[in-house]
């Protein structure tokens, strides 16, 4: 799918600001096309761009209005339906990562048919998937992989790309989850995918380039997750990843919701996913280790990234506190 932009970012009642963390992610990445936000009354968030109605926003030339909330069991309040059915009969598309369908509300699927308008929800892919073929295609392609879900896989493979254009290189972010898909204004939500059709989807995702062309695959899970192991492997062998870059939160106690399975060191998730790469890109390797070490203080943090760099002989960086810059070093 393909979203048009400028946006509003739409979040409603939010009832704290990480309720709006996947339109505070579009706004830090993508601020050049965020027109506004849309508050209800009682929304306890805000990103600090202009508020905007919808007739506002129309008449400022937003072309989608973005649900960028995360509510408890991603649904839509009765109460949202008549703004964004307003914002369809003024001539603006809408689109949500919620698991409610915009097409399931009778109102506003109406609505955007009467108004020729288009509703994306990116949980839903739009078209169908061949499977896999594990063909060799032309260009380069880097995967970011983690030791657990939610360590930092997108945040670092936007900092590759804005590097990478940085120094003026062919690099272009590909987007598998609701949010990067957003920011990214096309991708695949690449965890609604029926699993037979995973690698097929990403080897769509990122087909054959130019020679000199990066793309950069946004990760999703992590091998060594038991619920989601699965989703990452289809993306290992779509990619056929020429590189990978192992994320990592520092300090966690265990998986993300599975206390009873602890983290794997790096050196054995290095070797795992590059292992698994190897089907499908026998010369896969690994170019750098991105830590989240928010918990630690800047001391503490340099140390332990000059501490791991050292030990796995690896560029390590936090992008948040760093850059990304080694790594793009080795990826020229």
């Amino acid at each position: 799918m393909k979203i048009k932009h400028p946006y509003l970012l739409f979040i409603g009642d939010a009832a704290d600001q990480l309720a709006a963390k996947t339109a505070n992610g579009v706004k830090v990445w993508r601020p050049d096309w965020c027109k506004g936000q849309f508050r209800l009354p009682g929304c306890k968030a805000d990103l600090g761009i202009p508020d905007m109605n919808i007739a506002q926003a129309a008449k400022a030339g937003v072309k989608t209005v973005l649900v960028g909330v995360a509510n408890r069991g991603g649904v839509i309040p009765a109460s949202w339906e008549k703004h964004l059915v307003k914002a369809v009969e003024l001539g603006m598309d809408v689109a949500s990562g919620l698991h409610t369908s915009l097409h399931d509300l009778p109102k506003l699927a109406a609505a955007a048919k009467a108004n020729g308008r288009s509703l994306f929800d990116v949980r839903r892919p739009d078209r169908e998937f061949d499977v896999g073929n594990g063909i060799k295609r032309k260009g380069k392609r880097l995967l970011t992989v983690g030791t657990d879900c939610s360590v930092g896989k997108m945040f670092t493979t936007l900092a590759l790309e804005r590097e990478m254009r940085a120094r003026k290189m062919k690099a272009d972010f590909r987007a598998t989850g609701q949010t990067g898909i957003f920011i990214a204004g096309r991708g695949v939500s690449i965890d609604a995918v029926v699993s037979d059709f995973i690698s097929g989807a990403v080897e769509w995702l990122a087909p054959e380039n130019d020679a000199d062309h990066w793309d950069l695959i946004e990760g999703q899970g992590s091998l060594f997750h038991a619920s989601y192991a699965g989703v990452t492997l289809g993306l290992i062998h779509g990619s056929q990843a020429d590189a990978m870059v192992v994320c990592h939160e520092h300090g966690r106690p265990h998986m993300r919701g599975l206390p009873g399975y602890k983290h794997p060191s790096l050196e054995d998730c290095i070797a795992r996913n590059v292992e698994a790469g190897q089907l499908t890109n026998p010369k896969v390797k690994c170019v750098g280790i991105a830590i989240n070490t928010q918990r630690l203080g800047e001391k503490d943090a340099i140390k332990l990234l000059k501490k791991t760099e050292d030990k796995l002989g690896l560029p390590t960086v936090d992008p948040l506190r760093t850059g990304v810059a080694p790594i793009v070093d080795v990826l020229r």
